[in-house]
């Protein structure tokens, strides 16, 4: 597999990895830190395939500076997941390919074959799953 879709794979996997949880937290740290604008600006907007984070881009000219310091952490830990998941895909390529290839896309299964093949993995994919912390809820 070439690493673009591994990529690709583990991050449409994501359903029911550790990080849903971080996810809501990001989310969360949005909400309490823009509520003022949530409120005032995005009210009426349903919420959904990035409709709210549109209407704050609207208006980010009235934005407080405590809901762009959400918003600029927000987008940093976005990123600093990414890396995580580019890490692990590069390191593991091989070992999804071999291992996991059978495996469907989605809740997490990619995963958790990663985890549930961890002794027979190449030791960098191991590395790679113990230096990101991978857990499936």
């Amino acid at each position: 597999m070439k690493k673009l879709s591994i990529i690709f794979l583990l991050t449409i996997s994501l359903g029911g990895i550790h990080s849903a949880s971080a996810m809501e937290s990001v989310v969360e740290s949005v909400a309490i830190g823009c509520e003022t604008e949530l409120t005032n600006y995005c009210s009426q907007v349903t919420p959904g395939e990035g409709r709210i984070l549109a209407c704050l881009y609207a208006h980010g000219d009235k934005l407080s500076g405590q809901c762009e310091f959400a918003l600029y952490d927000a987008a940093a830990q976005l990123e600093r997941f990414v890396g995580a998941l580019t890490y692990l895909a590069n390191e593991c390529n091989e070992d999804l390919g071999t291992h996991c290839a059978a495996v469907e896309m989605g809740e997490g299964r990619l995963a958790q074959c990663l985890l549930d093949n961890k002794a027979k993995l190449q030791p960098r994919c191991s590395t790679a799953i113990d230096a990101t912390n991978l857990q499936v809820e």
